[in-house]
């Protein structure tokens, strides 16, 4: 009997071995070593052609240039702001499609929530420019009710790149927000009617408190996409954009100094891991128990 036993132990070490082991492979050779070269190679400081020191000279650049961490402190400003957005406009769809929605329509809301994922960033972001820019559909339909005298340019401003990125984020901010809703017993809130609240109250002391971990992971998942976003600002934005993923391309691509590069990479993820573990704080969530409820 111990000889089977152990036969199936080993059996079932080997499963989990065998199927955690792509993933374990995925983090390690696409996540894990990428950002440790990033790292080091942001550490290497030019001090002459081809000749380099290990230093903090990359780091030291970036915090004596005011455009860079202006840019920076801009574009985590913004994001958090598309994030609220993103929240806010969620939220209310989660909730219909969780809980008051029948199952049929459950399904027909969620294939909605997804078209926008079927097509690329690219398109997504033409798709607003056909609509927004001077000749477009906005743009004449107000000329022709007379609302406008001429063409109206509704590209290249914050407000535009903000409509574009939540468009783009909403429905990761919806997913988590739904999957937890899901889950809350609905005689819940059938209690808090029961008991005298009214619908501002049993949202604000049961519903949001209960899908608190939906709302921390879909907050977190909006945030990072939203701040390492790089087509939506640019081509909304224009000339006038300012973000942070444009100074990084910049230094990769357009000067060729990809040790800054590194270092301005890392800058953006320390940066936003920071801004995310302020929100876990400041939320009372901790991440390990808003994944496995989300």
């Amino acid at each position: 009997m111990s000889f089977k036993g152990s036969t199936r132990q080993d059996a079932k070490r080997l499963t989990l071995l065998l199927l955690f082991a792509p993933f374990t492979l995925w983090i390690l050779l696409l996540v894990v070593l990428p950002h440790i070269g990033m790292v080091v190679l942001s550490l290497r400081e030019k001090v002459a052609p081809r000749i380099y020191e290990f230093g903090f000279g990359n780091y030291i650049d970036f915090i004596q240039e005011p455009i860079y961490w202006n840019t920076l402190l801009r574009t985590g400003g913004m994001s958090l702001l598309v994030t609220v957005l993103a929240l806010l406009i969620g939220f209310p769809v989660a909730y219909y499609i969780a809980k008051l929605a029948g199952n049929r329509s459950k399904g027909a809301l969620f294939i909605l929530c997804l078209i926008p994922l079927w097509v690329s960033d690219l398109i997504r972001a033409f798709g607003w420019i056909l609509l927004l820019r001077e000749s477009g559909i906005v743009s004449t339909t107000l000329q022709k009710v007379g609302l406008a005298d001429g063409p109206v340019e509704l590209l290249y401003n914050d407000a535009t790149v903000i409509v574009g990125l939540v468009y783009t984020v909403i429905l990761f901010m919806i997913v988590p927000l739904v999957s937890t809703l899901d889950g809350m017993d609905n005689e819940m809130i059938e209690a808090g009617y029961n008991l005298g609240g009214n619908s501002f109250t049993v949202m604000r002391r049961i519903v949001i408190p209960y899908a608190m971990p939906g709302i921390v992971a879909g907050c977190i998942v909006v945030f990072m996409l939203t701040a390492g976003s790089y087509l939506t600002p640019i081509l909304l934005g224009g000339k006038n954009s300012s973000w942070f993923t444009e100074q990084i391309y910049d230094q990769f691509i357009r000067r060729y100094n990809w040790e800054s590069g590194a270092a301005f990479g890392f800058l953006l993820l320390a940066f936003t891991s920071l801004v995310i573990w302020i929100g876990l704080k400041l939320s009372g969530q901790t991440l390990s128990s808003t994944v496995a409820k989300s």
